[in-house]
């Protein structure tokens, strides 16, 4: 993990290992304990591959209970752990640590219950996001959030992300879909928040848990809202000259007051790499392509395309093709949903960034990105979200080549700056991990930092789960203030309390 400082192993636990693996063995038997160094490697890296790191072991529980005595073993020992759903993230987030206990909840695979009256779904986290949509499609209804890797990524791992997709910008990310979550504590409490209800009493500790990182507990359940599926559904492929010209017209659609159910950009680069990948019938002569989604009932429908339409050509759009049929409709987003794969193709390797700006912003961070492939002498191809101003650049290199992925790392820094600068933020889904850890200074003051630092504190004193991610260096929580109470006297008890 050359480049990327990480909090110095802990000795003592690696000293201990073969005691500590003996114990996992012992609340995990049969086959839920991996230490073989060649079967961890599966287990090295999630999606952000260019850092990999052996885990001190990885242990793969089946219930709660085992959850429960897993964190309570290593909060009372000071051993680190770092939970981990199906690997798909791409911010580093749940990258393994050398003295760290590798906690895997894919066995968590079941759904547990369907409330169609409530309009709920429970499932354990290890279910993956297609997963919740197949098993109750047959009587209408999904789940919105629809992450590019919903066929992999899971349930559990996309609250700790908030993980977005094509169909946020309409139906919310996971924040506005979860409902309840059941978790566990560092020091193996067992702990429910929400539930099938609207909303929740007292503070929003869900609104807290999703988009944690696994920095504060590990999820062992998640209650979900499903949606009935619209009766219409129909979408626009409107090609254009300049993506300046494609970006103003995603910004036109808004300002006349009209949200699709999903509005997704690809530039140039993307568009011929998906084409040649799907053959989904995208025009290669326009330099941005804007696939745009209208759903509800088929007149509100119909009305809305000619709209949308008429937008488009004040913008200058060249090409605009509207589904005729489910299928065709499928095939508009199979290139879209194949884009990250498809420009593997053209590339040896590629960086996919995260970032989120203002939509009145897309054409001025375009230009800015253009400037930026020039002088980094690096290409750039752009999909992203376009509706909610989700940037996805992926960043061509080559790791063969001396420097190349430090050059890759140092530009998509300057695109995050740049999403900063314009009055973004540094993730819209994918999260902070160690991919933005360093950068979250140019987005919040220390101030800031220590006040988040302070909710981690609360959860996890010690700051075992999940260290080295998201903050852009390890404090204590006493550095903070915390007041510390002995023999149940207060410090100083003479200065005045307020």
């Amino acid at each position: 993990m050359s480049g990327l400082a990480m909090p110095a192993p802990d000795q003592s636990t690696l000293s201990r290992r073969a005691e500590i693996v003996a114990d996992m063995r012992i609340i995990v038997p049969g086959e839920g304990v991996v230490d073989a160094v060649n079967e961890m490697r599966a287990f090295e890296s999630d999606g952000l591959t260019a850092y990999r790191q052996l885990p001190l072991v990885v242990v793969l529980p089946e219930t709660v209970a085992q959850v429960s005595r897993i964190l309570k073993y290593c909060d009372d020992r000071k051993i680190r752990v770092v939970p981990r759903g199906s690997g798909t993230s791409l911010s580093g987030g749940a990258l393994p640590l050398e003295d760290a206990v590798l906690l895997v909840m894919s066995r968590f695979n079941r759904i547990l219950e369907i409330d169609y009256p409530n309009r709920t779904v429970t499932a354990q986290p290890g279910v993956t996001n297609l997963g919740i949509t197949t098993a109750v499609e047959q009587e209408g209804f999904y789940y919105a959030p629809d992450p590019s890797s919903q066929i992999a990524c899971s349930i559990g791992g996309n609250v700790a992300e908030n993980s977005g997709g094509v169909h946020c910008l309409k139906y919310g990310l996971t924040a506005n879909n979860v409902l309840g979550i059941e978790m566990v504590l560092m020091n193996g409490e067992v702990i429910r928040l929400g539930g099938k209800h609207l909303d929740s009493e007292g503070y929003d500790l869900l609104g807290i848990m999703t988009g944690s990182e696994g920095l504060l507990g590990v999820v062992t359940e998640v209650t979900v809202r499903i949606l009935p599926k619209p009766e219409t559904a129909r979408a626009l492929l409107i090609g254009f000259p300049t993506s300046e010209q494609g970006g103003q017209c995603v910004a036109d659609i808004i300002g006349a007051g009209i949200i699709p159910g999903g509005m997704e950009m690809m530039d140039r680069p993307a568009i011929h790499a998906a084409e040649d990948f799907v053959h989904a019938g995208y025009p290669l002569e326009c330099e941005a392509l804007l696939i745009v989604e209208l759903d509800g009932p088929g007149v509100e429908v119909d009305h809305l395309i000619d709209r949308v339409e008429a937008i488009a050509l004040k913008n200058g759009s060249t090409t605009c093709r509207i589904s005729q049929s489910e299928q065709e409709r499928m095939t508009f987003w199979a290139g879209r949903k194949a884009a990250f794969p498809a420009v593997g193709r053209i590339s040896p390797d590629y960086y996919c960034m995260d970032g989120t700006i203002p939509r009145k912003e897309l054409p001025r961070v375009l230009a800015g990105m253009r400037e930026l492939s020039e002088q980094y002498g690096l290409g750039v191809a752009n999909v992203f979200h376009a509706g909610d101003g989700n940037l996805h650049p992926l960043i061509l290199y080559d790791a063969n080549v001396p420097g190349e992925l430090d050059k890759a790392e140092s530009f998509g820094a300057d695109i995050l700056r740049l999403c900063v600068k314009v009055g973004g933020v540094l993730t819209g889904e994918h999260g902070v991990g160690v991919e933005k850890r360093d950068l979250m200074p140019e987005m919040f003051n220390p101030i800031d930092l220590d006040h988040q630092m302070r909710v981690k504190c609360a959860f996890d004193p010690n700051h075992l789960l999940n260290p080295g991610k998201v903050f852009p260096q390890l404090r204590r929580c006493a550095e903070l203030g915390r007041m510390h109470i002995s023999g149940g006297k207060l410090p100083f008890p003479d200065i005045p309390r307020f």
